[in-house]
């Protein structure tokens, strides 16, 4: 059943579907009455009414599925899909961000490092967090262990869960956009296999400082964008309440960035998203990326940077007016040696 108090706009339908369920349930119970004929036509009614909402969702429903405080964070993915993970601390010139989770673990055997953003399932533990908004430091941290696990060859795995880097000025004092730059230029040229999964929200550039992968893989109920809706309606509608059409705007869903080549693979989440049944969306997870290490782990190092650059230089597609193209021709022909 849905937790009422945890429960979305659109879910209502459910749950009092389910209430009526539960109420037939307790007064059969008794055994006075039979309402089994009763009981079967409403769980059918029920699951049909689940298969119709949950399998027609909007994008602001999606967003509000990948904002859902039950669903599973980092950690949460790294205890049910690695073993004997060590998380390790510190960029070496500030100080640790919690908000970044990194460290080295073993999967089916072999050895992975293993990086990304981590929110708190409470108040206290979202302070400690900084809500998965991570300070230069914590890029640093990251691009500190993904250095490590080229040295000794290992491949790298992060997690994209985050709203977008912290934009407060002490972030910015110490090189907030230094720090995710940077990161972006190394990750492109590292030598091991990279695989990078959104498992929530993937926003703006906070998400980038560890997204530039070999693979991008997103789970059903993610989306991934340069900003998040509220902030194009603010921007663009100057209306922060009309993050609905800004999200329908926007086209930030995985089903929508698979269809424009940006992500590699969509991992489906149960009926209800990934919080209604974590074990069986971290088993469909390992092995899609499973299957994705293991195309990658035949590839030489030069073969994976290029695949890495080819994947981002293919992205998007542009088209040149007539008036462009006479230019370029002009621009030719007089660069062009006289003979």
């Amino acid at each position: 059943m849905i937790d009422k108090s945890v429960a979305l706009e659109f879910e209502k339908p459910i749950i009092e579907l389910e209430e009526r369920i539960a109420s037939l349930q307790a007064s059969a119970q008794d055994g006075k009455m039979d309402f089994s004929a009763e009981l079967r036509v409403l769980e059918q009614k029920c699951q049909d009414l689940k298969n119709e909402i949950y399998g027609s969702l909007k994008p602001w429903q999606r967003i509000q599925l990948a904002r859902h405080p039950r669903r599973p964070y980092t950690l949460d993915y790294v205890k049910a899909i690695f073993n004997d993970f060590i998380e390790l601390h510190g960029d070496r010139a500030f100080g640790d961000d919690k908000a970044m989770v990194c460290g080295f673990a073993v999967l089916d055997g072999n050895p992975v490092a293993v990086l990304g953003q981590q929110k708190g399932r409470n108040i206290q533990e979202n302070l400690e967090r900084n809500f998965a908004s991570a300070h230069p430091e914590g890029y640093r941290k990251a691009m500190r262990i993904m250095k490590l696990a080229e040295k000794f060859k290992r491949p790298i795995v992060t997690f994209i869960d985050t709203q977008g880097a912290y934009p407060g000025i002490a972030a910015e004092e110490r090189g907030q956009a230094e720090a995710i730059a940077r990161n972006l230029r190394d990750m492109s040229d590292l030598k091991v296999p990279v695989v990078s999964i959104v498992i929530g929200e993937g926003g703006s550039g906070g998400a980038l400082g560890i997204g530039i992968a070999n693979r991008l893989l997103m789970l059903e109920n993610s989306y991934y964008s340069v900003i998040s809706p509220e902030g194009c309606a603010a921007i663009l509608f100057r209306d922060a309440s009309k993050a609905k059409e800004a999200a329908e705007a926007l086209k930030i869903t995985a089903s929508d960035l698979h269809k424009a080549g940006v992500v590699d693979e969509i991992i489906p989440e149960p009926l209800g998203g990934a919080h209604n049944d974590p074990a069986a969306t971290a088993g469909s997870m390992k092995s899609i990326l499973l299957r994705h290490l293991a195309e990658l782990s035949k590839m030489s190092e030069n073969k994976l940077r290029d695949d890495r650059y080819s994947k981002y230089r293919n992205i998007g597609v542009f088209h040149e007016t007539a008036a462009v193209k006479d230019e370029h021709k002009k621009r030719k022909s007089k660069t062009s040696p006289q003979k």
